[in-house]
Formats: structure tokens, C-alpha cells, sequence
């Protein structure tokens, strides 16, 4: 019997197997499938609240609030380049963890530390909108909606002792909504100098727009639940010697908490993460931080020049890397060891890299004046706020390697830097060496009244829907204590971009007292009238030296939609 009912099994089985299959293939091929039913589709009007409540959180964000825009193309773009920023960034990671890792290796038994995989994946992230705000500065700040639910495959190996402990990060996914801000903007690519981050804390989804023809209690019920917040948010899971330790009771809500929690702590605005892009010597114009007080003193033993043995010597000075144009002394006529005396104030940007040129001419009526000698003093030799003297030999050029090199009289003159309030406790030593800060504002209170001298720098960014009569090649005037300044002018155009500083080094706050600037239209060639105003401001000073600066966009008086944007700041020493 055992034999037998083998042998009925396995033909059986035999028979069964092919008559299945045959039997399966013809229900698959003359079978009438039944008829598929299209999906429910209603607008979101007709949704109750349960199920709206439901679907907001899967919502794009450009659908939620029109003040998002759509990415489509960033992450089409985005996802084509994953597979090789999975590799660089993983390169990063390596790269920037080694150092960390080498820190370990030798203490409490640790052996190695070391990445057995690391892939990010094959799922890029998404960017669901993206929000650009618009600012007086010069920067571009956008938010961007990322939402990331990715398959990496990170496994971190220690080895302790005789033991090999594998760590594996599985199921990663992160919601964050960063603000991204690129700043200054400057002439050299990639056109900004430095990227800002903070994670914002709430985003507003509006979409209200998207309603359609509600009543006004629909309404309001949508507009209660107009905010929802949204936290920096990871989520994954950790896995130790192949177990999911995030499946522990009460762990996974700890690690949650402290993640938010640390975070918050570090990136959370108003904290902010800051990565330099561009060198600061290659990037924006530095601001500037002090004023440095030249006195030239007398010269000794100069160069005889002219045919009866004498010269006509004055002093040209500047500080190395401005575009303005270099001081001057007065003439001493026929003396070699003339007497000056006369002093000086020039605008330091970086006095741990400036330097003071000093060149003695000899001054003649007729044909180039011929130069007596030359000497160069870095700044970075100057304690703030001490005068010192210096007694300089005078040479034909700074290369004092030249063995022909000839010392060809001496000068004397005293320094003094006295670098700005906000910036004084990045100098309070020599120069040599010091750590640039973040500027900023010192502000002053409206029952103190500021004193002493400062600089006032007015930066004119550019006007927006100036019109004239005849023509359209606007410039700015700024007149100050009898003083006028221009921009350059700019052909055909009504929104003008000059972009252009200028300095008024003063002796008191100007306390209750105005700058006029005017946008004047002049014509190209010869004509009559032609120049014509386009509009004119007065700024009142007071808010600028109690808060220090102001950026500020004005209406035009006498022009019809014209403004003009501002920027002044007020620094005292």
C-alpha cells in the first residue's frame, strides 16, 4: 500500500501541474475582464473636512499657497544628476568624517571606524515650491518646500576589541523647509559671496484660491487651519548587528525629541549656518572700518632736480587698492628739506592687507613731474588710537633688493587709525592677525545725543519709473554742506542701476540736518534745455545717525511714479 499510494502522488502530482496551467492560461486569454470603474474625482468643495484634513499634508505647496511656485524642471534636473551628487556627496561625507573617525581609533578598545557602504540611494529629493522674497539688500533669499523619503543604504563598521559592530541607516526621510539666503550679491561669479541657511520654524499654506465658490462658514473653517506648522523633521531607522533598536519602546519618540531639539539649537532662525563662497579678497567691496589721520610732517636731503640745485617737492598719498584720487600737499618752492605739516584723512577697508603709499614729486611748470623718491608703510604696523611717528628713507621703487637701490632723502610723517564704534573690538591689539567679524549696527538710544567725528557713506542703488519730458539719461546729484556729488549717467533707460558710494567724512553727527539728491535727465548731444529734473528727495539725517543705517526705497518729489533707492549708513570713530 505504501508503494502504491507514492505512485498515485506523483503521477498525481505530474497530471496536476500541466492541467493547472493549461487550465489557468485559457480563464487568463477568453476571459472578459470586468469593467474598470474611473476614480472618484471631486473638486476639493465637495470633500468633508475628515478627508480634506486627510489629503493637505500629501498637497504640493504651490497648490496650498500661490506665493509657492512650481519646480517641475529643478527637480527633473535634479533627478537626472542624482547618481553623481549621490557620489560627490558621499565623497564629502567620507572625506569630512575621516578626521573624526582617526580621533577614536586607539581609545576604549576601538580599533577602526570605517564606511563598509555609503549611498544616499536611488530616490532623490523633491522640492515641492519654492518661495523668492524680495529685499532692499543685496541679496536673494528664497524657501524652498524639501521633502525627501529616501532608500540609503549606510552601514558604519566599529571595530571594538574582538567584536564587529555593523550600524546600518535604513529608511531615511526628512521634511525641512530652509530659508536660503545668497549674499552680498557681487560682480564676481558665481555673483555672490557667501550662502546663509536657517530652518524655518512655521509655513504658511494658503489655498485659499483654490476653494472655488464657497460659502463664508466654509470659509472661515479653512481659514482657521490657514497655518500649520511644520518642524525640521527626520525620521529613519537604526539598525545594530541587524536588530532595529528604533523599535524599542519609548526610544524612538527620545531620539525624535532630540534631534528637533538640537537642531532648533543650532540652524533654527535666527540662527544661521554661513558658507563662504568667494574669498574676500575676490568677493564684494569691503566695507569700510576705519579712517586713518596722515600728518606729513617735513622731508630731509632731497634730490636736487632742477638746473640752479634746487626742487620744487610736494607729496602725493593713497592707500593701496581705492580708486580715489591720492591727496596732495602744498608745493615748497626751491627747498630740499621743506616743512608741511598738513594733515590728512583717508578711508581704511582692510588694514590688515592695505598699505600707505607715500610719493615725493618735484613739480615743474612745463612736462611731468619728476618723481624724488617713494616709501610704503603697511597698516597692519598701526595700534589703533596710538599716534605713531615714522622717519622713512625715500627710494626710487619698493624692490630693495636692487643693489643699484640709492637712498634719496627722508620723510616723516604720523599715523593714526582709529577704526569705527561697531568695528573697535576687531582691532583691540596690533593689526597683525586680527579675526573680521560680522558688522554690527550700534545703535544709540534717543536720550543719548552721539558726538565726535564719522564717516557717512551714501550709496545710491538705483531709481525705478523716472520720466522726463524729452529724453532719458538719468543721474543722481547729492549735495551736502556745499558739497555735490554724481553718478554716472545712463542712456535710454528709466530704471537706471548706478550702484555708486560716496564718502563725507564729518567732524560732528549731522544731527537735524538733510541731504537733497536730485535725478536729473541730460541730453546726449547739443540742444537747447538740455537737462531736465526728474524728481528730487530730502533725507533727513537724524534716524540715520541714531540707528546707524537705513535702506530704504523713496518717492520722488515732482515725479509722477519715480523712486529712488537708498542706502546711508553713519559710522563714528
Amino acid at each position: 500500500m505504501g508503494f502504491l499510494s507514492s505512485l498515485l502522488d506523483i503521477v498525481g502530482f505530474g497530471i496536476g501541474i500541466p492541467f493547472g496551467l493549461l487550465v489557468g492560461f485559457f480563464l487568463f486569454v477568453y476571459s472578459q475582464p470586468k469593467d474598470v470603474q474611473d476614480p472618484d474625482v471631486r473638486p476639493l468643495s465637495e470633500l468633508d473636512s475628515s478627508t480634506l484634513m486627510d489629503l493637505l499634508p500629501e498637497l504640493p505647496f504651490w497648490v496650498k499657497n500661490p506665493n509657492y511656485d512650481r519646480v517641475d524642471w529643478l527637480n527633473k534636473f535634479i533627478l537626472n544628476m542624482w547618481p553623481y551628487l549621490d557620489k560627490a556627496i558621499c565623497d564629502t561625507i567620507r572625506y569630512m568624517a575621516q578626521p573624526i573617525f582617526d580621533e577614536y581609533i586607539g581609545k576604549y578598545q576601538i580599533e577602526a571606524i570605517e564606511f563598509e557602504k555609503l549611498s544616499l540611494g536611488t530616490l532623490p529629493p523633491i522640492l515641492h515650491g519654492i518661495k523668492v522674497y524680495e529685499t532692499n539688500e543685496k541679496e536673494l533669499a528664497m524657501e524652498p518646500a524639501i521633502k525627501w523619503a529616501g532608500n540609503p543604504n549606510i552601514i558604519l563598521v566599529l571595530k571594538w576589541l574582538p567584536f564587529r559592530i555593523t550600524i546600518q541607516l535604513v529608511d531615511l526621510q526628512i521634511f525641512a523647509a530652509p530659508r536660503i539666503t545668497l549674499k552680498p550679491l557681487v560682480p564676481t561669479f558665481p555673483c555672490f559671496a557667501s550662502l546663509v541657511l536657517s530652518l524655518m520654524e512655521k509655513v504658511s499654506r494658503n489655498f485659499v484660491p483654490f476653494l472655488g465658490e464657497w460659502t463664508y462658514n466654509n470659509f472661515f473653517f479653512f481659514f482657521s487651519i490657514l497655518f500649520v506648522y511644520l518642524q525640521p523633521h527626520v525620521d529613519f531607522g537604526l539598525k545594530i548587528l541587524g536588530g532595529d533598536i528604533m523599535s524599542i519602546p519609548g526610544l524612538y519618540r527620545f531620539v525624535q525629541e532630540t534631534i528637533k531639539r538640537e537642531v532648533a539649537k543650532l540652524y533654527l532662525w535666527p540662527q544661521t549656518l554661513e558658507i563662504p563662497i568667494l574669498d574676500a579678497a575676490t568677493g564684494a567691496i569691503k566695507k569700510p572700518v576705519g579712517i586713518l589721520h596722515v600728518k606729513v610732517v617735513r622731508a630731509l636731503k632731497l634730490l636736487k632736480m632742477d638746473f640752479l640745485g634746487s626742487s620744487d617737492p610736494y607729496v602725493k598719498l593713497s592707500l593701496s587698492g581705492e580708486r580715489l584720487p591720492a591727496k596732495k600737499t602744498t608745493v615748497k618752492r626751491k627747498n630740499l628739506n621743506p616743512e608741511w605739516n598738513e594733515k590728512f584723512k583717508l578711508i581704511v577697508r582692510d588694514p590688515q592687507a592695505q598699505v600707505l603709499q607715500l610719493y615725493v614729486y618735484d613739480w615743474d611748470k612745463v612736462g611731468a613731474h619728476d618723481k624724488l623718491g617713494m616709501q610704503l608703510v603697511p597698516l597692519k604696523l598701526l595700534t589703533p588710537h596710538e599716534t605713531q611717528e615714522f622717519t622713512l628713507d625715500l627710494f626710487k621703487n619698493t624692490n630693495l633688493s636692487d643693489p643699484q637701490q640709492k637712498q634719496r632723502g627722508k620723510i616723516v610723517v604720523e599715523l593714526t587709525f582709529d577704526p569705527f564704534k561697531e568695528d573697535h573690538e576687531c582691532y583691540s591689539g596690533p593689526l597683525d592677525g586680527y579675526g573680521r567679524k560680522e558688522s554690527r549696527i550700534s545703535r544709540t538710544s534717543d536720550d543719548d545725543t552721539p558726538s565726535g567725528a564719522g564717516l557717512l557713506l551714501v550709496t545710491i542703488q538705483g531709481a525705478e519709473d523716472v520720466e522726463g519730458q524729452r529724453h532719458n539719461n538719468p543721474y543722481a546729484v547729492i549735495l551736502f554742506r556745499g558739497e555735490k556729488k554724481k553718478t554716472k549717467m545712463m542712456k535710454k533707460t528709466r530704471d537706471p542701476q548706478w550702484n555708486e558710494e560716496f564718502q563725507f567724512m564729518l567732524e560732528e553727527p549731522p544731527l537735524s540736518e538733510k541731504i537733497h539728491i536730485q535725478v536729473i535727465s541730460q541730453r546726449s548731444g547739443i540742444g537747447f534745455r538740455s537737462k531736465e529734473s526728474m524728481g528730487h528727495v530730502d533725507i533727513d539725517l537724524t534716524d540715520v545717525v541714531h540707528n546707524g543705517r537705513i535702506n530704504h526705497k523713496y518717492h520722488l518729489i515732482n515725479s509722477k511714479n519715480g523712486q529712488i533707492h537708498l542706502e546711508i549708513k553713519w559710522k563714528m570713530i
